[in-house]
């Protein structure tokens, strides 16, 4: 008899966004909770209309709070974030608990260790209601991130903290945020550390065409043979854009770069599918020119990659390295900074 973990079905949960920016403290707390009771059901729903065999589900990028629009940090990590050992935590165990799933999903989360900062955290939440994995997104726009406080964060978390993969009964999962998904180095590094299924809570563009992070879940699911689930959000409301802008597009991708179900517009639980673990890891043991695993060579890239530096580290460490809590302004000002370095060696 195979092993049931090696053949279950994921769910790509496309449910809509409640956005808190426009809510004081209390509201966008209740709100949260909302959020909450919203995704429980439909899960439950999802699972029971999909197969017991529904093990994995995924969650888009922003299903808890939006996304920081107008707000200051210091006024979004009141209003927004989430604690680590937090009540949404456990009301989200309370769902893989019912419903004997694990639960990926991303929120804006606090850390102690970073007093008044955040980072937007993937996670992964077992059917025991326990957290087992917790990444935090390196590339973001408006947001500080690990690499900001980078020698500070290996301090406390050590690389093992910024590359998460976590064994578990349903194979090797990692997660990757949003528009990580277009900076391959990231997906890579997931996969050279074992990584079977990468589970992708984003919030996207909606459009008939490809996009370039649709074009970037393929490549990915190819160049590092793995299965990724990745939930988009069924709109988002409460923010003054339009609300469908970021709306269908979740999908399972096999580690072929077939897409395996794809969710239209609207909240949805059409993107789910069986995984087969079984089949990939069968196709990672097979030689042949189609293991693109097997056949890289690392170390002729270690001669450019430590020369070039691009987005530097520690923006967000004062020079007793201790963190500080930038003006949103900060993250474009260092990018004009690097586009200028970039134009004056003349590389672009």
């Amino acid at each position: 008899m195979p092993d049931p973990g090696e053949h279950y079905h994921a769910l790509a949960l496309q449910t809509r966004c409640h956005g808190v920016n426009r809510l004081s403290v209390g509201e966008a707390r209740q709100a949260i909770g909302r959020s909450i009771d919203i995704v429980a059901e439909q899960i439950s729903a999802s699972k029971g209309f999909i197969g017991p065999d529904t093990r994995l589900v995924a969650l888009p990028e922003y299903f808890l709070t939006g996304f920081p629009m107008g707000d200051s940090i210091e006024g979004w990590a009141e209003k927004a974030c989430i604690k680590i050992d937090g009540p949404e935590y456990e009301a989200l165990g309370r769902i893989c608990r019912d419903n004997d799933v694990f639960l990926s999903g991303n929120a804006y989360e606090l850390d102690e260790e970073f007093h008044q900062l955040y980072f937007q955290t993937s996670f992964i939440i077992a059917p025991t209601g326990n957290v087992i994995h917790r990444y935090r997104r390196l590339i973001s726009m408006f947001a500080p991130t690990p690499h900001d406080v980078w020698d500070r964060y290996l301090e406390v978390y050590g690389i093992e903290g910024v590359f998460p993969v976590t064994d578990t009964e349903l194979g090797r999962l990692a997660t990757v945020a949003s528009e990580e998904i277009l900076y391959p180095e990231i997906t890579r590094a997931m996969a050279l550390r074992g990584a079977e299924v990468i589970l992708h809570s984003t919030s996207e563009v909606g459009s008939p065409d490809l996009t370039p992070k649709d074009v970037a879940k393929r490549a990915r699911a190819i160049e590092n043979q793995v299965y990724l689930i990745s939930a988009n959000s069924g709109g988002i409301s409460g923010t003054g854009i339009p609300e469908s802008s970021t709306d269908g597009m979740s999908k399972i991708i096999d580690f072929h770069g077939h897409v395996l179900a794809a969710a239209g517009a609207g909240e949805s639980m059409v993107a789910n599918h069986e995984i087969d673990l079984a089949a990939l890891r069968r196709f990672r043991r097979r030689p042949g020119m189609s293991n693109l695993l097997s056949r890289q060579r690392l170390e002729l890239y270690s001669h450019v990659a430590p020369a070039q530096t691009r987005y530097p580290a520690n923006t967000l460490l004062n020079d007793a390295g201790e963190h500080v809590v930038p003006a949103r302004s900060h993250f474009i000002d260092t990018q004009r900074t690097v586009i200028d370095e970039l134009i004056e060696q003349n590389l672009i």
